[in-house]
């Protein structure tokens, strides 16, 4: 076996070290891009889906410890005038229930465990500033699927099932 030039083990070194780091850190359970399967508000009274049959949503975690999360239903009808801003009382009414949308900051505990989230941007306001610890929202992952468990200010819970997408 030939000895390895200085290149060489200056990139054998930065490649152990990089290793070496990436084994020292916690798996992130939550990382990666997540679909909705279903959403079911009070799910132990009414049990009615918070976004529809057919819920049209991401949740992405990246390795930055960002995340946005994109809450729609598919089933929300559009505006009779093609335009964002020109919706009828009654269309922006229902495009607003039916839907929000949220990014900021989270954070894992040193087993990986989503542990809590800093809310920087919402397309409901009074989201903005708001950090939610596990009283509020829990994150748990089985595999492929992870299931939030979410209680909104008022009291009303929120269950909904994700899918990692691959």
């Amino acid at each position: 076996m030939k000895s390895l030039g200085l290149a060489g083990r200056v990139f054998a070194v930065a490649l152990a070290l990089a290793v070496g780091t990436a084994e020292a850190r916690p798996l992130n359970q939550v990382l990666g891009t997540w679909r909705m399967v279903s959403a079911q508000l009070d799910p132990d009274g009414r049990n009615v889906p918070a976004y529809g049959q057919k819920p049209n949503s991401l949740l992405v975690f990246t390795e930055d410890m960002h995340f946005i999360e994109v809450l729609t239903d598919a089933s929300i009808p559009k505006f009779a005038s093609n335009e964002r801003g020109g919706g009828t009382d009654e269309e922006n009414r229902a495009a607003m229930a039916g839907s929000i949308a949220f990014f900021g900051t989270y954070t894992v505990d040193e087993n990986g465990v989503f542990s809590g989230n800093r809310v920087e941007g919402s397309t409901f306001p009074n989201w903005v500033g708001s950090e939610r610890t596990r009283q509020d929202l829990n994150f748990d992952v089985i595999g492929d699927r992870m299931i939030e468990n979410f209680q909104r200010p008022e009291g009303t819970k929120v269950v909904i099932i994700w899918e990692r997408v691959r």
